[in-house]
């Protein structure tokens, strides 16, 4: 009973947190924190499928405006920022097809892992880049800070392993874990 009690605090603190949020600045970007295993994945794939757009302004939505980043040795802050960063980055990163991964999870934070195959438009070259990011967020599920670490490996275009159309990945198709990344 007393978990039951807990789990419906919980949800109650949720919607109120929603709820707050909302009326403070219009919208919220759920789910929020704190996170659960559940929420976690939610929030991991949403921004798994955002990245996939390929829609510099479209990922741009899910930071808070001065959003925080270091990627690789590059900091980027605020959406403007890392609209262009985006821009940039998919201008070259030709044929990008990301898969992200929850690692961990507590409170308003959570680390994922990833892997995502890309051909680089001027050497005409495949890579797999594998990474981790840590993600802080505010108390309105917006992202406000993001440190990635990333690192690229050259492949042959047979190795590649993502082959599905460009955009979304399908939910029949196997993640990180599955493929053994």
């Amino acid at each position: 009973m007393l978990m039951l009690r807990r789990a419906a605090s919980l949800a109650d603190r949720r919607v109120a947190a929603t709820t707050l949020a909302r009326g403070l600045s219009g919208a919220a970007r759920p789910p929020i924190p704190p996170f659960s295993k559940e929420t976690a994945a939610l929030k991991v794939r949403a921004a798994e499928d955002a990245w996939n757009s390929r829609e510099p302004q479209r990922v741009a939505l899910a930071y808070t405006t001065d959003s925080a980043w270091r990627n690789r040795s590059e900091f980027i802050n605020g959406r403007q920022e890392i609209e262009a960063f985006l821009t940039r980055k998919w201008t070259r990163e030709t044929q990008y097809r990301l898969i992200k991964e929850l690692f961990a999870f507590d409170g308003n934070r959570i680390t994922v892992r990833f892997a995502y195959e890309w051909l680089d438009a001027e050497q005409q070259q495949w890579y797999r880049a594998y990474g981790n990011e840590n993600w802080v967020f505010d108390s309105q599920g917006f992202m406000a800070q993001r440190f990635a670490c990333i690192n690229d490996v050259p492949i042959d275009e047979k190795d590649r392993r993502f082959h599905w159309p460009q955009g979304r990945r399908p939910d029949d198709h196997p993640g990180l874990s599955e493929l053994g990344l």
